[in-house]
C-alpha cells in the first residue's frame, strides 16, 4: 500500500527534511494588511518581523480551510495513494484539526492526528510516521501508534521578549512591559494541547537558554535519546551554539536537528525564541 504522510506548515520541518522523508505540507495563512499569504511559501519570517516593526501590530493567522484540505486529499488520492495520515497543530490552538476532519469525512482511509502540540513537536510525529510507513505499516496502524506516542512529547521554548504575545493579545501588555524591565525570560510549556508559563529566568537571553535546557534535561533517566529538535525563530549563532552545547552536555541524543520556526509560529513568538523538543520514555 502507498501511504502519504502530510502535515500542516506548523510542523516547522526544513525543506531538506521534507524532501528526505517525502512529506507533503498544507500551509496555513498569514494576513499582512489585506493579503492572505501562504505560510513559508508566499511570506517569510523576515516579512513578518518587518511588518510588526512598521505597523506595531502582529499579522493574523488563519487555519487551512476545508476546501484546501479537500483539494489536497483529492490530489493525493488521484496520485494513487491508498491512505493518508495527516498531522495538525493542537486543536486548542487552531481550527486546522476540525477542518481537516470535516474534509476527511468525504474520503476513505484518511486519518487526521491532532498532535496536541506545535512546531517540531509535530515534526517528531511526522518523522516517526514516515519510518512506520517505510516499515510497511498501514495508515490505521500508523495513526494508532502515533495517537499513543504523542502523549510522550515534551515541547517547550524560551522567549527573549513577550512583546509579540502581548501584541497578539496572548498576554497582558503590562506584564510584558514588566518582564522587559526586569529582564525576565519566560519558558513556555505545551501541556494537554495548550501553552502555559513554566519557569522565569532573570538574566541575559543566552544564559536563560542554557539554564532552561539544563532544567528540561535534568531528569536523564526519563529521556528518549533517539532525537531532539532545537528550533528557533531567528536567534544569533552564539545562542544556537550555546543551546546545542547545553543539550550535548546533558544527554547523548543520537540525533540533534536544528530547524527554524515557520511564519505561523514566529508571528506569535517573535524573533529570539528557541526551544528543545523531544520524547520522554
Amino acid at each position: 500500500m502507498r501511504i502519504r504522510i502530510s502535515a500542516d506548515s506548523t510542523c516547522d520541518l526544513s525543506k531538506e527534511l521534507l524532501e528526505k522523508y517525502d512529506v507533503a505540507i498544507t500551509p496555513l495563512y498569514i494576513r499582512l494588511g489585506e493579503k492572505d499569504l501562504k505560510d513559508s511559501i508566499e511570506v517569510t519570517r523576515d516579512d513578518i518581523f518587518s511588518y510588526v516593526e512598521r505597523t506595531k501590530s502582529i499579522p493574523k493567522t488563519a487555519a487551512v480551510n476545508v476546501g484546501d484540505y479537500v483539494d489536497f486529499f483529492t490530489k493525493v488520492k488521484e496520485e494513487g495513494y491508498d491512505g493518508i495520515v495527516h498531522f495538525t497543530i493542537s486543536a486548542d490552538m487552531s481550527s486546522c484539526y476540525q477542518n481537516a476532519c470535516l474534509a476527511a469525512g468525504t474520503f476513505e482511509n484518511v486519518y487526521i492526528v491532532d498532535s496536541r502540540t506545535l512546531s517540531t513537536g509535530i515534526g517528531h510525529l511526522v518523522l516517526d510516521a514516515c519510518e512506520l510507513r517505510d516499515e510497511g505499516k498501514t495508515a490505521k496502524e500508523i495513526f494508532d501508534i502515533l495517537e499513543e506516542r504523542k502523549q510522550k512529547l515534551d515541547v517547550s521554548f524560551v522567549l527573549d521578549t513577550l512583546r509579540y504575545l502581548a501584541l497578539g493579545g496572548r498576554c497582558n501588555s503590562l506584564l510584558a512591559f514588566g518582564a522587559n524591565i526586569l529582564n525576565i525570560k519566560p519558558s513556555i510549556q505545551v501541556k494537554e494541547g495548550k501553552m502555559g508559563v513554566d519557569k522565569k529566568y532573570r538574566c541575559s537571553f543566552e544564559r536563560a537558554v542554557v539554564r532552561y535546557i539544563n532544567d528540561k534535561l535534568a531528569d536523564h533517566d526519563s529521556l528518549n535519546l533517539k532525537r531532539i529538535f532545537i528550533t528557533d525563530s531567528g536567534c544569533s549563532d552564539e545562542v544556537r551554539n550555546a543551546a546545542e552545547e547545553a543539550v550535548l552536555k546533558n544527554a547523548p541524543f543520537a540525533e540533534v536537528i536544528h530547524t527554524r520556526a515557520g511564519c505561523t509560529i514566529s508571528s506569535h513568538c517573535g524573533p529570539n525564541c528557541i526551544g528543545i523538543l523531544f520524547y520522554r520514555k
